[in-house]
C-alpha cells in the first residue's frame, strides 16, 4: 500500500545534519566521477552514490525528514526514559503474541458446520456466487464434480479477468489436473474436507512450481521459482484446485502492474486499491470461491473494504510465508479473502501453521470460532465503528462498550514507515542498485521509498523498533475488551494493528450511492464495511463475531453489476 506522509517541517539541528549529508553526497559523486575507472565489477562500491545521480539527492534528503521528523524526535524522548533501554526493548525481532507460554496446547482442526439438502443452482451464475460451505456439500454428496466447478470458475475468469485486469496467469492445465484427482479420491470414498475439490486463486507472489511468480513487475514477469510455497502446499494437501496466479501490484505495492491497474467489480471506473488488488476483485466478481492475499500496511483490509468482500488479517506468524516475496519480515502476513466469515475460518484452519523456512510463524492454538459463545463477550466500540454492527450484534447478546486504545507513541505512521520502507530496501538493494528502479510501474511509489530509505539512519531504525515495542505493550495494557468494532481503512488503525499484529475480519455492512455516477440507470455502488479486531492469537473472537452479525444480514451475499454501464 501508498502510505501517506506527513508534512510537518523538521527541527533546526537535523535538518541541518541532512544537508551535510547531501553535500558529502556530492562530493562523493565528484569524486566517483574524477576518479579512474580500475576495470572492476563494481561490486565492492555502494555508495548513495553509486545508485543514484544528483538530481534525485534533494528528494531524498526532503523524504528523509518526513521519515524522521516529528515522531522520532518525541519517541527517543519516550524509550530513553528507563533502564537505557530495558524497558522497551527493540523489535527486531518481532512476537506478536500476548501470552508468556512458551508452548500452545495442540491445535484441533475447527469443527465446520454442513449444510443440509444444498440444491445444485441451474446456471454458472448462481454457482459462482455460492459459499465454501456450499460449494463443499455439492461436491461431497457428488452433486457437482470438481471438474465442473473448475469449467465454471476458469470461464468467468477468463470472461472478466482482461475486464477487471485482476489475472496474471491461468494455471489451466494444472487444475483440471488437480481436479481429478480430488474426483478419483471422492470415487474411493476418501473426502478430505470442506475445501477438497474447490478452485482458488493466489496472489501472484507466491511460489508455484513451473508457473511464473512474477511479483507483478516487468523486471520479473519470466521468473519461475521452482519450489512449492507453504500456503500452496497445505492447500494442495486440503484438496483445493489452483485455477489463477491473481494480480499483485507491482513487488506487492498498490494495485498498479506491468499489465495495467485492478479495478474494483462495484464500480469499475474505480482501482482496486492495495498490492492484493486481484484476490480482491476475482472473489467478489465470482471468478473464484476464494483466494490468498497478503497485507505488509493494508493490502487485505483496504482493497476488501473497497471491493465489499469478507477478509481476514490474521495474527502475525499464523500462517508461514515459506515461498513468498517479502517486504517486512516483521509486518508480512497471508490471509484469505471468501464470501463469508465462515468461509474465511475454513480457509484459515488449512493454511494456518509453522515451517522452517520462515522463523516468525508459530503453532497458534486458536480455538474454533464456529463453537465461540458471543454473549459470553465484552466488545468495544470505537467512535469510528458502523453502529449497525453494534445494534445486531448486542441483539445476538454481545455485551458492547464505549472504547479506545490508549498510547503515548508520537507517530504510529511513521514507525511504519520506516520499518516498511528500510525493509523493503534490504531486500531489494541490488535490484536498485542495478538501476531497474527506472522500470518500476508507479515511479511515484516504490522508487522514491527506497531512496528516501537510503538516508535513514540506522539508530533512527533501532529506535523505531523500540518505540514499536512501547506501542505494542501500552495496546496491550489497554485492550481491556475481547474485541473490538472499528473502521477499516482508518490509517491510524492500519498503521497499528499491522505494528502490534492484531488480527481483523473486513466485514460488508452495506452500500451508498456513488459520488459521480454514469448517465442513466446504474447499479453500481460503493461497498460500506467494518472491521472487527481481537487480540493477537484470538482470531477465533473476530471470526466468531462476524459469522454473528453475517447469520442475521446479507450485505456479503450481494453480486456486483460487473456487466453493467
Amino acid at each position: 500500500m501508498r502510505i501517506p506522509r506527513g508534512h510537518r517541517r523538521p527541527p533546526p539541528c537535523l535538518h541541518h545534519l541532512l544537508l551535510l549529508l547531501v553535500a558529502l553526497c556530492f562530493a562523493a559523486l565528484k569524486t566517483a566521477a574524477a576518479a579512474p575507472s580500475t576495470g572492476g565489477t563494481g561490486e565492492g562500491g555502494g555508495g548513495i552514490a553509486s545508485v543514484t545521480g544528483s538530481i534525485m539527492l534533494r528528494e531524498m534528503e526532503n523524504g528523509a525528514k518526513e521519515f524522521n521528523v516529528p515522531a522520532f524526535r518525541e519517541n527517543r524522548r519516550l524509550v530513553a526514559m528507563k533502564d537505557g533501554g530495558l524497558h522497551d526493548p527493540s523489535v527486531l525481532v518481532f512476537k506478536s503474541s500476548w501470552s508468556s507460554k512458551s508452548k500452545v496446547k495442540e491445535s484441533e482442526m475447527f469443527d465446520c458446520p454442513q449444510t443440509s439438502m444444498t440444491q445444485r443452482p441451474s446456471n454458472d451464475e448462481d454457482i459462482a456466487f455460492m459459499s465454501i460451505i456450499e460449494l463443499g456439500e455439492l461436491f461431497r454428496t457428488k452433486k457437482i464434480t470438481s471438474h465442473e466447478l473448475t469449467d465454471v470458475f476458469l470461464r468467468r475468469l477468463k470472461r472478466y479477468g482482461a475486464v477487471l485486469e485482476s489475472v496474471i496467469t491461468y494455471t489451466e492445465e494444472l487444475a483440471y489436473k488437480q481436479a481429478k484427482e480430488a474426483d478419483d479420491l471422492l470415487e474411493q470414498g476418501k473426502y478430505l474436507g470442506p475445501l477438497h475439490g474447490i478452485p482458488y486463486g493466489l496472489k501472484d507472489i507466491i511460489a508455484v512450481p513451473q508457473y511464473n511468480t512474477t511479483w507483478g513487475s516487468k523486471t520479473f514477469k519470466n521468473q519461475v521459482i521452482d519450489m512449492e510455497a507453504f500456503v500452496y502446499k497445505r492447500l494442495k494437501s486440503a484438496g483445493a484446485v489452483l485455477v489463477a496466479k491473481l494480480v499483485t501490484g507491482s513487488l506487492a505495492y498498490d494495485d498498479i502492474w506491468f499489465g495495467g491497474r485492478t479495478r474494483n467489480p462495484w464500480n469499475i471506473e474505480e482501482f482496486s486499491t492495495g498490492s492484493s488488488a486481484g484476490p480482491t476483485a476475482s472473489t467478489s466478481a465470482g471468478m473464484v470461491p476464494f483466494a490468498i492475499g497478503s497485507e505488509t500496511a493494508g493490502s487485505i483490509t483496504y482493497p476488501a473494504a473497497r471491493c465489499g468482500v469478507t477478509a481476514l488479517r490474521p495474527s502475525f506468524g499464523t500462517v508461514a510465508r515459506t515461498g513468498v516475496m517479502s517486504l517486512s519480515e516483521s509486518l508480512d502476513k497471508l490471509g484469505p479473502f471468501c464470501r463469508s466469515a465462515a468461509d474465511c475460518a475454513i480457509v484459515l484452519d488449512a493454511i494456518r501453521g509453522s515451517d522452517p523456512g520462515d522463523p516468525s510463524s508459530r503453532e497458534i492454538a486458536l480455538e474454533d470460532p464456529f463453537h465461540v459463545d458471543i454473549t459470553k463477550l465484552t466488545v468495544g466500540y470505537l467512535d469510528s465503528a458502523e453502529m449497525e454492527v453494534v445494534k445486531v450484534l448486542s441483539a445476538k447478546g454481545a455485551k458492547f462498550v464505549p472504547f479506545k486504545l490508549n498510547y503515548t507513541v508520537e507517530s504510529v505512521q511513521s514507525i511504519l514507515n520506516i520499518t516498511m520502507d528500510v525493509d523493503m530496501l534490504a531486500h531489494f538493494d541490488n535490484w536498485q542498485r542495478e538501476g531497474h528502479d527506472d522500470d518500476y510501474e508507479a515511479q511515484d511509489q516504490w522508487p522514491v521509498e527506497l531512496r528516501r530509505a537510503r538516508l535513514v539512519p540506522a539508530v533512527d531504525y533501532v529506535q523505531a523498533q523500540r518505540a514499536r515495542g512501547r506501542l505494542i505493550r501500552e495496546v496491550r495494557e489497554s485492550f481491556t475488551v475481547d474485541a473490538f468494532i472499528g473502521n477499516v481503512t482508518d490509517w491510524e488503525l492500519v498503521c497499528l494493528g499491522n505494528l502490534v499484529g492484531l488480527p481483523i475480519v473486513v466485514v460488508p455492512t452495506g452500500f451508498k450511492s456513488i459520488e459521480h455516477p454514469p448517465k442513466g440507470n446504474t447499479r453500481r455502488r460503493t461497498t460500506v464495511t467494518t472491521g472487527i479486531y481481537a487480540p493477537p492469537d484470538h482470531d477465533h473472537i473476530a471470526l466468531a463475531l462476524a459469522m454473528a452479525y453475517q447469520s442475521v444480514t446479507d450485505h456479503h451475499k450481494q453480486r456486483p453489476p460487473i456487466d453493467a454501464n
